[in-house]
């Protein structure tokens, strides 16, 4: 997910809720701390240790079906979709980490007190590849015991499907901010988790949201006046690149 730099303003207008009602999570993990780095296992760790209530990562799976946390398609130049795992196993990210599978990732998380994981499934290059890494993501987060703590996300209308599909309990938010919430709700969806753009264009779905018992996430939202806006606005999580300051604004103890 993509920062944004435009004011929120128009958030204000549907304030509903209370400031602490608002949970934090770390956008990639809290990655711009010591000894971190994006969708590391240090970055995970230093979430939970800043007191966010989710740390965000994202996966790929490889030619051979193993799951792997990173960003990007890419690592150091290899497509991860295109590669077998033998092939990028042992590259390192910006912290000196070798590059996590889904299970380490997993079984890291569990050891990390109540800290949810929002594991976002990049889109693939097609709906098969998609479906073999829904069903890889499933089973693992079943094996590992972490069904209460792992939320899904993705960009892919057909990923994000197939996921209640196969598992209508998951809890399953739609990233691309341009479908309504009645929709949304009609999908078997937990809400919604758009980008802070697309509430400004409809600050309305906020309240229609809650209306329909769904949950609403923005993001990603790095700027103080921004943050407060959105804790104002109502919505239940914001995803930031600066969790420390985000949960002093949604506690109170922060203000621009």
């Amino acid at each position: 997910m993509k920062k944004i730099s435009i004011i929120m303003c128009g958030l204000l207008m549907m304030a509903t809720t209370s400031m602490a009602q608002v949970k934090v999570i770390a956008h990639r993990g809290f990655w711009n701390s010591p000894s971190a780095a994006q969708n590391s296992l240090a970055s995970m760790r230093n979430a939970y240790k800043a007191g966010a209530w989710g740390s965000e990562f994202d996966v790929h799976i490889t030619t051979d079906g193993e799951i792997v946390v990173n960003h990007d398609d890419d690592i150091h130049g290899v497509i991860i979709e295109e590669a077998k795992y033998a092939d990028i196993k042992n590259m390192k990210l910006a912290n000196g980490e070798t590059l996590a599978t889904l299970k380490n990732y997993l079984e890291e998380g569990k050891k990390l007190g109540k800290l949810q994981l929002i594991l976002e499934i990049k889109a693939h290059e097609t709906p098969e590849r998609e479906d073999k890494c829904v069903v890889a993501c499933l089973k693992l987060v079943k094996e590992t015991g972490m069904e209460d703590r792992v939320d899904y996300i993705s960009f892919s209308m057909h990923a994000c499907e197939e996921i209640i599909k196969l598992n209508p309990k998951a809890r399953v938010y739609y990233l691309g901010g341009d479908v309504a919430p009645d929709a949304i709700k009609s999908k078997g969806f937990a809400g919604i988790d758009y980008y802070g753009g697309a509430l400004v264009k409809h600050p309305e779905w906020i309240k229609q949201s809650h209306d329909l018992g769904l949950k609403v996430n923005v993001w990603t939202i790095d700027e103080v006046k921004q943050i407060q806006q959105c804790v104002a606005s109502g919505v239940d999580f914001i995803t930031t690149d600066k969790p420390v300051e985000a949960k002093k604004i949604a506690e109170g103890k922060l203000k621009y």
